[in-house]
């Protein structure tokens, strides 16, 4: 007998299971019951209408209800709620939505789809104003645009900066408009440590996005946003963009069960307590084959793989769940920030020894047009060696050497297999010793005792405490901008003076990226110094993390002059 499979919600999830559950049996029955007039569209793609990078509304629509039925003979109902799961019988009750006829469809087995919702904290004063907007879909897209160019929208506020709300606030930015950022934690992007996020940071200010951190909303006016610490913020439009909680009313109603998470719990084959019921995607919790913990994940690829392992299992084709590490990129102005598995915080969360390599080498060779530099962060476990995360920012290919570290923890790779990876190179590509090797030398030596690092984070208090500091930069480069207690000695000179360099306490040493004050590191260590360190991320980290604190708090700056180049 041929299967009946009903999905709820289309999209990455519920679009995937049914078109693999097409190509498996082209006798089965598949309908697609979907909220929303648009069953399949590019939600990652929502916030590029805003600046017109995606021209046209149109274009964020992948597949109409037309041409799933013609070209895989797959029934999407749009406009159509599913309110009630009847798990004894078998049966959905549906809800159209242009109509108000309710009904019900019989099946064989049953995927859940729904995606997650936007956070709306109902303690803001004036969260359900007319000017306050959610993005979820095409309509909540269009909704927004319209409201700005109907009202002159000059004025808007992101509250969240999170994915959505970095894509949007960049976004209008691109549009012209006045845009203003504002985060309650203390820094923008999860996924990035503090350290690396700073960059994000000045990106974002060098841009004239108004970036507010540390503070929540109270209340939204009608042209103001007003914040917990009383500071008024010019806004005529307000996007929320705090975070999504998985929709899982209809799955609780149902008596499907619910993870600690919050997300519907389910198996290694996403089946849930109900042997013909599926949950896949932003609604479901998962595993992170890093922490061995559940969690969620709000992210398309990983969406796409459980609904096509769901539709596996129910014609028995076995899958092999290796969990999830949570790998994305996004792009911010000018600068492409990447990251995968665990950062510091949820390493340390997780109970997790580990250590950190923090290097800005070219992304590809110096004399090459559009060379950058790339701040790369590598975690690994202490004192296994294996790779744990890592995250990458800059203006190149940041994705090829996160894509490359995500590969790597997938097949439980350490520090010695990165070293040994053998990878394309030609000048306009990269450099021969590729980034993600690069850091896995530096990160064997620091694992094997080879020398000593002090994390960018710890420069402030190095230098208010007098400590010793050595920068190996050339002279010229040392006139331009400074830390300033620090000594220049040039690598260059460096075993010309070595009398100027005490034995009897700690010294750190930094250059512009930390490759010469290594150098300096190894040369001293092997003229018997034993008290030397170096600065991870030297003086282009060092930069990079004091910017926003220095620009908005206005406290001592511990640099001359900022040199990003």
């Amino acid at each position: 007998m041929s299967k009946r499979i009903l999905i709820i919600g289309g999209v990455a999830g519920g679009a995937s299971a049914a078109a693999r559950a097409r190509r498996i049996d082209e006798n089965a029955e598949i309908i697609i019951f979907e909220k929303g007039p648009n069953v399949s569209f590019s939600n990652c793609s929502l916030p590029f209408y805003l600046s017109r990078i995606v021209a046209n509304s149109d274009n964020l629509v992948m597949m109409r209800p037309e041409k799933f039925k013609k070209q895989y003979n797959i029934e999407a109902r749009v406009n159509s709620e599913v309110i009630n799961i009847n798990r004894e019988e078998k049966k959905i009750t549906v809800k159209n939505l242009v109509s108000g006829e309710e009904y019900e469809e019989s099946y064989d087995k049953l995927v859940l789809s729904p995606g997650a919702n936007p956070v709306c904290p109902k303690s803001i004063d004036g969260i359900m104003e007319p000017d306050v907007f959610t993005i979820r879909n095409v309509v909540d897209i269009k909704k927004l645009d319209n409201y700005i160019a109907e009202n002159n929208i000059q004025d808007a506020a992101i509250v969240g900066g999170g994915f959505i709300g970095v894509e949007v606030a960049e976004n209008l930015r691109l549009a012209g408009k006045n845009v203003s950022l504002v985060e309650a934690l203390n820094q923008i992007m999860a996924p990035f440590d503090y350290d690396m996020a700073q960059i994000l940071h000045k990106e974002m200010i060098d841009k004239g996005v108004n970036l507010i951190l540390n503070d929540g909303v109270k209340k939204i006016n009608e042209d103001s946003i007003e914040l917990q610490s009383g500071k008024k913020v010019a806004a005529k439009a307000v996007i929320m963009a705090i975070g999504v909680r998985p929709e899982t009313k209809l799955a609780k109603d149902a008596g499907l069960e619910i993870g600690i998470t919050g997300g519907i719990k389910v198996d290694h084959n996403y089946l849930t307590n109900d042997k013909d019921i599926y949950a896949v995607g932003d609604a479901a919790e998962v595993y992170n084959q890093l922490t061995h913990k559940p969690s969620l994940l709000a992210l398309a690829g990983p969406a796409q793989r459980q609904a096509r392992a769901a539709a596996d299992h129910m014609y028995n084709i076995p899958h092999n769940n290796k969990g999830v590490i949570g790998s994305s990129v996004i792009n911010i102005f000018d600068l492409r920030a990447a990251s995968t598995g665990l950062n510091e915080k949820t390493a340390k969360a997780a109970g997790i020894s580990y250590d950190f390599v923090y290097i800005i080498p070219g992304d590809k060779v110096g004399l090459m047009p559009n060379s950058n530099p790339m701040h790369f962060k590598l975690i690994y476990e202490y004192p296994t060696g294996k790779i744990l995360g890592a995250q990458a920012i800059g203006k190149g290919n940041v994705d090829k050497r996160i894509d490359i570290i995500a590969a790597m923890i997938s097949m439980g790779g350490t520090l010695e297999d990165l070293k040994e990876l053998e990878l394309c190179y030609a000048p306009l590509f990269g450099t021969a010793k590729d980034v993600v090797n690069f850091a896995a030398l530096v990160g064997l030596n620091l694992l094997y005792g080879r020398f000593r690092q002090v994390p960018v984070t710890k420069v402030r208090e190095l230098v208010e405490s007098g400590a010793f500091i050595v920068d190996v930069r050339e002279k010229n480069e040392f006139v331009k901008g400074h830390l300033i207690n620090a000594v220049n000695i040039p690598l260059s000179e460096i075993r010309d003076r070595l009398d100027e360099i005490p034995k009897d306490k700690p010294v750190y040493l930094h250059c512009r990226s930390g490759q010469r004050s290594y150098n300096a590191v190894m040369a001293l260590q092997n003229l018997g110094y034993d008290n030397v360190f170096n600065i991870s991320g030297s003086f282009l980290g060092i930069c990079c993390y004091e910017y926003y604190q220095d620009q908005v708090t206005g406290r001592e700056k511990i640099v001359t002059e900022y040199n990003f180049n």
